[in-house]
């Protein structure tokens, strides 16, 4: 098995062109610090697999001449006069939750199990989130 391990990030900082090159292949590639080990991964492979774990539990609905979308179990909700001002409204709270997550919310019990959706969120374009929010092709 070819993994590309180091066991001091001195030894990583040493090596990081291998260390990145390994990761932007798909090659296991980890760096240990004191009892921590920690994975380097290419960013593309790392939100792809995210978007297509974290399936969309986003809802729309049609009401009062205008659109409405939420994420059950999130405090996330945004409307819009029609599906696309929606969408686009639920993509700018993404980012606001994904940005209050990071900040305060990342050990708070009830928000610390976020954190897959939280890097799928910050690591995605709006393209990206929009294709995700809708069910496209990820």
């Amino acid at each position: 098995m070819s993994i590309t391990h180091y066991d001091s990030y001195t030894e990583a900082r040493a090596h990081l062109k291998d260390l990145l090159d390994a990761a932007e292949r798909g090659r296991v590639a980890t760096v240990r610090r004191d009892a921590a080990r920690t994975a380097v991964v290419d960013v593309e492979r790392l939100r792809s697999s995210l978007a297509s774990l974290s399936m969309p539990r986003a809802q729309v609905v049609a009401e009062a001449g205008g659109w409405s979308v939420f994420i059950p179990g999130l405090p996330i909700a945004a409307d819009g006069a029609t599906f696309d001002e929606a969408i686009t409204e639920m993509i700018v709270a993404l980012r606001e939750y994904a940005e209050d997550w990071q900040e305060r919310l990342l050990d708070a019990p009830n928000h610390r199990n976020n954190w897959a959706l939280v890097q799928m969120i910050s690591l995605s374009d709006d393209d990206q989130l929009r294709d995700w929010l809708a069910g496209a092709g990820r």
